[in-house]
């Protein structure tokens, strides 16, 4: 499969500062930016930068940030699923994962979140993809937002409807293990029945046989 990559980007005149988001960025580009020390969501800020370059050169790999000036503030990871879990096991060349997406606790609440999923689906050839995200409760920033898990649960839902993405059920354990977690899904265009009858089939693997 071909991995076709249209560069789309637009501003965000938020309260704290105009901010500018783009991509899909190359790992050239990338590894030009700053990155802000308040981005450590999964790991420190700089190994998280370092894994954002390893990204953007994978074939399938797309990097959306959100950047002040030099400065990334904020981005969503889009690449194959991790070989460990269930959704890399029908190996499908046309199923991606938003891995993650985070933004600087400065710049929440302005719709930045929503824009970096804008953006993402502004490429046509997000409509080639079944895009999957799968989201686990102990990943959020409770503490910092001061949300309990249903209202977070409520704002990361209102931010992926924004890219397009939707809940869909699953008998996935880690997610099923508490109400709060999800699979949601946008299933692109020009995905073809068979692709969707196996996506279905990675959500529902445990099934009773008879």
């Amino acid at each position: 499969m071909e991995h076709k990559k249209t560069y789309n980007a637009m501003e965000i005149k938020h309260r704290n500062g105009n901010v500018i988001i783009e991509g899909p960025i190359p790992s050239s580009k990338l590894a030009t930016f700053d990155f802000h020390e308040h981005l450590v969501a999964f790991r420190p800020p700089e190994q998280q930068h370092k894994a954002l370059i390893e990204i953007a050169d994978l074939p399938e790999g797309r990097i959306i940030i959100a950047r002040e000036m030099n400065e990334i503030v904020g981005y969503v990871t889009y690449l194959y699923p991790d070989p460990l879990e269930r959704w890399s096991q029908g190996k499908m060349e046309n199923l991606i994962e938003l891995g993650a997406i985070e933004v600087i606790p400065k710049f929440r609440g302005g719709g930045i979140g929503k824009a970096l999923l804008e953006v993402s689906m502004m490429d046509d050839a997000m409509e080639d993809y079944i895009t999957i995200t799968t989201e686990y409760y102990w990943h959020w920033d409770l503490k910092g937002t001061k949300l309990n898990v249903w209202e977070y649960r409520k704002v990361m839902e209102k931010m992926m409807n924004a890219g397009g993405l939707e809940y869909y059920a699953t008998d996935d354990p880690e997610i099923s293990s508490h109400p709060a977690n999800c699979l949601m899904a946008r299933i692109g265009k020009r995905i073809d029945p068979e692709s969707i009858r196996q996506f279905d089939s990675l959500r529902f693997m445990n099934r009773f046989m008879y």
